[in-house]
């Protein structure tokens, strides 16, 4: 059971002691710390926040908690209730409201929930500003309204509905192509939002869609990291059903796996590496990921003539980079797509939209499309924390032990090979050390591993 405070938020397993879980009493506080942030960020006497959930167990009683706490502070609460992490970060612009909270623990198990919190453009918090709510949090420098200046709390339906129209209507995303294409998917949305969402797109855009685990009820059938693992009852499906591919997401769908039309694995890291390079054909453009994210995506780039950057973990980090470098796709390795047209904000619903329009153009199948790419592969690995490691100490003697290579130190540590490479940091939502490595093949990407796992644990013997 564990309770992390980051910079983008508060994540927590619910139940359980004050300050060590994610109770009622550190939800509260940590709504209030927000509320108290956002009135400092304006003189506007009247402010909203949009606040909308995946469908964990726990999400009803989370919300319910953070609306009342900020209508305690005079802020008025836009409900939209059921929802997606993109579709509550466009509903923050379509409101204009001053910000939002997802209420979400993403990828992880269903005894989590968490806080993800927005500015009033829908982008998540940057570090100064997580800071400063973090700050307000550990003083309890809340100042609640009197009866009069209460908040109103307003239910609002239909953002999924707005969220697919402005899908449909961006200006690569070919409707027609799709439509002539007949695609049959399955789509796998574990139980939580995305089995609404997804299937709903799929349907305007004329994909007939098999559903596996799309009732929104919270009870995650498989452990909810879109991993291949993780995977085995899709891609059977997809081969009994004779699909074209497979679509996996997260609890709160900013994250898209797609399995192809044998059962294998298309890979998480090539989600952003096919729509980039659909993007990429059509749009002249740089790109941007995170360290941890495949070379593949470099390659792809260069391949159209593109620069290609990458950034500090982190949604937040990626989205810095790309409006430095007018990068006109980016994401994360982890499946996540970020396409400026739409919004800055991981979302698997334009994924979807952006891959289906690459591969009906293509008219080859989904195998076909993965094999074209460059192979590199990955081994993710974690070794849990216990108080006593010194994570900093590690990664800091690993860097000076690999200091004849090319070492990058703005998060965590990675050290590029001339083939491969491995990237060590310490995860901002659970306790542990994130191992990512990558190499020309999966023994060579398991081997090095391995080898680095081992020599960590030798260092922190």
């Amino acid at each position: 059971m564990a309770l992390i405070k980051s910079i983008s938020g508060i994540r927590g397993t619910i139940g359980g002691k004050v300050s060590t879980n994610l109770t009622p009493i550190d939800t509260v506080k940590f709504a209030a710390a927000y509320g108290m942030w956002l009135k400092a960020q304006t003189s506007k006497k009247e402010l909203t926040v949009v606040i909308g959930r995946d469908a964990r167990i726990s999400g009803k009683m989370v919300s319910s908690l953070v609306s009342n706490t900020l209508v305690g502070l005079g802020i008025n609460v836009n409900d939209v209730g059921l929802s997606t992490t993109p579709t509550v970060e466009l509903a923050v612009t379509l409101d204009k409201a001053d910000g939002g909270i997802i209420i979400t623990a993403s990828h992880n198990p269903k005894q989590w929930n968490a806080l993800k919190l927005l500015n009033g453009k829908g982008e998540f918090l940057n570090a100064n500003d997580g800071e400063k709510v973090l700050e307000i949090a550990e003083n309890d420098a809340f100042d609640f309204s009197e009866v009069d200046d209460l908040g109103k709390y307003r239910k609002k339906q239909g953002y999924i509905n707005k969220h697919i129209r402005e899908v449909l209507n961006l200006s690569l995303v070919d409707v027609e192509a799709i439509k002539k294409a007949k695609f049959k998917v399955v789509v796998d949305a574990v139980n939580s939002t995305g089995g609404i969402a997804i299937p709903a797109l799929l349907e305007k855009l004329g994909v007939e869609c098999v559903e596996l685990y799309c009732e929104p009820n919270g009870h995650f059938p498989h452990n909810p990291e879109p991993l291949k693992e993780h995977l085995t009852d899709i891609s059977e499906l997809v081969v009994k059903e004779n699909a074209d591919f497979g679509i996996v997401v997260d609890p709160d769908v900013d994250r898209l796996a797609i399995v192809n039309e044998d059962g294998s694995m298309f890979g998480e890291e090539y989600t952003l590496v096919a729509c980039a390079d659909y993007v990429l054909g059509k749009t002249k453009g740089n790109t941007v990921s995170n360290l941890s994210s495949s070379r593949a995506l470099r390659d792809i780039t260069e391949k159209h003539g593109g620069t290609y950057k990458a950034s500090a973990v982190g949604e937040v980090n990626v989205v810095e980079l790309m409006k430095a470098t007018n990068a006109i796709i980016g994401g994360e390795g982890n499946g996540g797509i970020i396409y400026p047209e739409s919004h800055y904000g991981r979302d698997s619903l334009v994924g979807v939209a952006l891959f289906l329009s690459h591969l009906a153009n293509l008219k080859m199948s989904c195998k076909e499309l993965r094999d074209s790419y460059p192979s590199y592969f990955m081994s993710k690995n974690k070794i849990e924390l216990t108080p006593e490691i010194d994570v900093d100490a590690i990664l800091e003697q690993m860097a000076t032990k690999y200091s004849k290579e090319d070492v990058i130190t703005i998060d965590g540590v990675k050290i590029n090979f001339e083939t491969e490479w491995v990237h060590l940091r310490k995860s901002n939502t659970e306790p542990i050390i994130r191992i990512y490595t990558e190499s020309t093949s999966q023994l060579s990407a398991d081997e090095l591993a391995v080898r680095i796992i081992n020599e960590i644990k030798e260092i922190s013997k």
